[in-house]
């Protein structure tokens, strides 16, 4: 940062690791909170859909991957605060029964609460 009242000096090597290491905290603390953003916007765009075509268009929305286990957690989060529903859909080939997930009325207030307060309307394009 430059500008009044900020120099630039080098850090000594415990500094620079710290300072690696906050960022790092930093990095997960704001993908997790992005993740929720993302998965919304996601099922609501494209839902109702099942885990395994939500991770492909959370990678393209975001340049971030997620695992298996860490998309499930999130969803099941998110149905547990009733912002998605779980539809049980049969599955054409096989008749076995997938869980789809959809946005509810709960989720689109959630959804558009955060676009209003954290990315505002106009960058949403949801007004």
């Amino acid at each position: 940062m430059s500008g009044p009242g900020h120099r630039t000096e080098t850090l000594a090597v415990e500094d620079a690791e710290w300072v690696e290491e906050l960022i790092g905290s930093w990095v997960e603390v704001y993908k997790k909170s992005a993740t929720t953003l993302a998965l919304l916007r996601i099922v609501r765009d494209s839902g109702p859909l099942p885990a395994a075509e939500i991770a492909p268009l959370y990678a393209a929305a975001t340049g971030w991957s997620i695992t298996e286990r860490g998309l499930y957690r999130t969803l099941r989060r998110l149905a547990d605060a009733g912002a998605l529903r779980i539809e049980k859909v049969a599955v054409a080939r096989t008749g076995a029964r997938r869980q789809d997930f959809a946005l509810t009325p709960v989720g689109e207030a959630y959804l558009r609460g955060i676009e209003a307060r954290l990315v505002g309307a106009d960058a949403a394009g949801h007004g």
